[in-house]
């Protein structure tokens, strides 16, 4: 926008409202303005947060799965070929027997 186009605009509600309404409606605006950005903020803080709960939910159901796997028993089929199987280690009853 110009400084010709922003001059006709300014002129134009001189002569539609007056000179004595142009601060009201100015502070309408101002207002309208103030309420707009204040809801894009709020939309913006919204989806920021519900982002960062979709990402500690993701990291938890990450860390779960992690768990679970360190939890489940070794399989032969998890041993690498060529290694042998390790007895379970001897009780104190068949020592002293």
């Amino acid at each position: 926008m110009g400084s010709g186009e922003i001059f006709l605009i300014v002129l134009a509600v001189i002569l539609v409202f007056g000179p004595g309404k142009i601060p009201e409606i100015a502070r309408g605006l101002g207002k309208f303005i103030n309420e707009v950005k204040r809801a894009s903020e709020d939309i913006k803080t919204e989806i920021n947060r519900e982002a960062d709960k979709l990402d500690r939910e993701k990291r938890l159901e990450a860390y779960k799965n992690s768990l679970k796997k360190e939890n489940e028993p070794i399989t032969a089929q998890d041993t690498e070929p060529g290694t042998k199987e390790v007895e379970s280690p001897a009780k104190e009853e068949d020592i002293i027997q």
